[in-house]
């Protein structure tokens, strides 16, 4: 028996306008915006390479062109950090551009998700892969993508990221249906729907934004119809390859239960930043003792 092929890529779209964050996002990405001092996305490519995934393509869009310079390397800059001897900082600013093999291209039409997975067609060929979208940070002590991948690769098909929501709140994303397997982080997914009315919901398992994806997805992609908000939209492609599998093998869910930051709306991105700072060994200490006292005194005062 053949081995299934060790996955090398990720694709991480990065083509949204980011209309929740107007004004901030009128003239920079909001993949660029600062999570502490790092922005958003280099926490995903950080998170791509921790998991052995060296060859990353962007799906990038109009007024992405920051997104490029980021991981580009920057002589100017470099050589004056190098002049003042400023060896912490120049090691910062380098970081970013020796991450990974870095590739980019135009999803030009913003047609859903789903299309800007299949823009990644031709890079990535026939070869199962990794999606990541940028509003989901995970914790690299939690390593979520990696167990994705030892799935994948013991199974097949395709693996979907799933975190347990409150029913309330299934709404908000889209949400799978699922059997349960021998293993407890792990499920079958037999049906997905994208962010039904609770009263509808299959389960209270929540998509997040993590997909180890069999190349087959491509083929099923090409002829899915728009579909919610007149977008083609991946969970669609997905629900596909659940309920056939001789499209593209099984889709199975890897349940997370990690810490996870989520930077999709003002309200999330400011608590993850919060968060992340107070865990920081350089800044914790000081800003966890202003905290306490903030939320102890200025707040009970309002």
């Amino acid at each position: 028996m053949a081995s299934r092929p060790t996955i090398t890529k990720a694709v991480i779209p990065a083509a949204g306008l980011g209309t929740r964050f107007l004004p901030a996002t009128k003239a920079t990405p909001k993949e660029m915006l600062p999570v502490v001092d790092k922005p958003a996305i280099q926490y995903v490519v950080e998170e791509a390479v921790s998991a052995g995934l060296d060859d990353v393509l962007m799906i990038t869009g109009r007024n992405k062109r920051p997104l490029e310079d980021h991981f580009d390397r920057n002589y100017e800059l470099e050589s004056a950090l190098q002049k003042k001897g400023d060896a912490s900082r120049l090691a910062k600013v380098q970081e970013s551009s020796d991450l990974a093999t870095m590739h980019y291209v135009r999803q030009g039409d913003p047609r859903g998700l789903g299309h800007a997975v299949l823009c990644a067609a031709p890079h990535v060929g026939h070869e199962p892969f990794a999606v990541l979208l940028g509003d989901d940070l995970i914790d690299p002590r939690d390593p979520l993508l990696q167990r994705m991948i030892e799935i994948q690769e013991r199974h097949g098909g395709s693996v979907i990221a799933l975190m347990e929501v409150a029913p309330e709140q299934i709404h908000l994303y889209g949400c799978a249906a699922v059997d349960a397997t021998a293993e407890g982080d792990v499920v079958k997914i037999t049906g997905l729907v994208e962010k039904p009315d609770p009263a509808e919901a299959p389960s209270n398992y929540a998509i997040i934004g993590r997909y180890v994806l069999a190349p087959e997805i491509f083929d099923v992609l090409r002829k899915t119809e728009p579909g919610r908000g007149g977008e083609i939209q991946l969970t669609d492609a997905l629900q596909q390859l659940a309920a056939d599998e001789k499209l593209g093998g099984p889709v199975h869910g890897v349940v997370f239960r990690g810490r996870r930051y989520d930077t999709g709306d003002r309200g999330d991105y400011l608590r993850a930043i919060v968060r992340l700072a107070c865990e920081r060994e350089d800044l914790g200490p000081e800003f966890r003792t202003w905290l306490r006292g903030y939320v102890g005194q200025e707040l009970t005062e309002d």
